[in-house]
């Protein structure tokens, strides 16, 4: 194996043009760690954020952009037992997706499901993992409840919309176009409004209000959505585009007993990103492999224009999932 890899690093902080190819050294795993040979890498906001200066990674964590990619197994650290050198994988990952190499956690890796190239296998886990934890582990969705997740048509709400709808719950959804709203109710979404001329407390008082909310906007969407949530009801963030400050109004809380929750997946221990992956493997993976669910792609950039995949990101006319050629 070669010493040096082609990457995407952060020359700096800023926009899509800071984004510069370079050679890197390839990394070696450690215990518990396998090394991947990247085929194809996603494009997340978390890598934007981090492109900006916002969002650091955690400590240790390799300093290029990418948190999840597709790939085979070309060397394994001690103690690994769940992969060999050769097998097909898609792996959440601490960083450095923007590179022909990246380490990994052993159990933070899954198969590809059947039927799935490759492109599409590295847009499931950063997705997949988010949804999978926020919505059913910690929102507890059930079947027959009813879901509200803003931002139908990126790559999370393509995803929440289709795994709450094959989980049997009715699912409900705002987007920025008509174009996009109908994308969402083909996905399986009862109903999706444009929020730019539609107000989805309305949509949600109207059905009942919703028994869990997944909001990435944050900002005055807050205060909204407590008001678009059923009694009992649970409201899961998970970013803030919009900002993370506003001013609320807590008895709403007491009197409805509403609960308000938030998480991120970077930071998160090995040990739980491993048991999130022990439930997907168990429960969604068995619907990828069936062709029941499956990830929406929209664009897919070679390794050295992942600037113009940024650009294309946060002009936020996509739909589903962007990805980088990086083999």
């Amino acid at each position: 194996m070669a010493e040096m890899m082609r990457a995407v690093e952060i020359s700096a902080p800023g926009g899509p043009e800071v984004l510069r190819l370079c050679e890197r050294p390839v990394p070696s795993p450690g215990a518990e760690q396998i090394l991947i040979s990247v085929d194809h890498a996603g494009v997340n906001r978390p890598d934007a954020l981090q492109r900006a200066g916002s969002y650091a990674p955690p400590r240790g964590a390799s300093d290029l952009p990418g948190l999840e990619a597709s790939g085979v197994v070309s060397a394994i650290g001690p103690s690994v037992t769940r992969w060999a050198v050769g097998d097909v994988v898609c792996a959440l990952l601490p960083g450095g997706g923007y590179g022909e190499h990246v380490v990994t956690h052993q159990d933070h890796a899954l198969s590809v499901p059947k039927g799935l190239s490759m492109a599409q296998a590295a847009a499931l886990p950063e997705t997949f993992f988010t949804v999978w934890s926020n919505v059913f582990m910690r929102s507890n969705l059930k079947a027959g409840q009813r879901f509200l997740v803003h931002g139908g048509s990126s790559g999370i709400g393509t995803t929440a919309i289709q795994l709450a709808r094959v989980m049997g719950a009715r699912v409900f959804t705002t987007a920025g176009s008509d174009k996009k709203c109908a994308a969402c109710v083909g996905l399986g979404a009862e109903q999706a409004i444009n929020y730019r001329d539609a107000d989805f407390v309305s949509m949600m008082r109207d059905v009942g209000g919703a028994d869990v909310i997944l909001d990435m906007v944050g900002g005055d969407y807050l205060p909204r959505n407590v008001k678009a949530l059923a009694d009992d009801g649970h409201l899961q963030q998970i970013a803030f585009l919009q900002g993370p400050k506003v001013e609320l109004n807590f008895a709403q809380l007491m009197v409805r007993r509403l609960t308000i929750s938030g998480s991120t997946l970077r930071p998160q221990s090995d040990a739980a990103k491993a048991g999130i992956a022990a439930e997907l493997r168990a429960h969604v993976w068995p619907l990828l492999d069936a062709g029941r669910i499956a990830p929406v792609m929209d664009q897919t950039f070679a390794l050295e224009d992942a600037a113009q995949a940024h650009a294309r990101m946060e002009s936020s006319q996509h739909i589903g999932k962007i990805v980088l050629k990086v083999a």
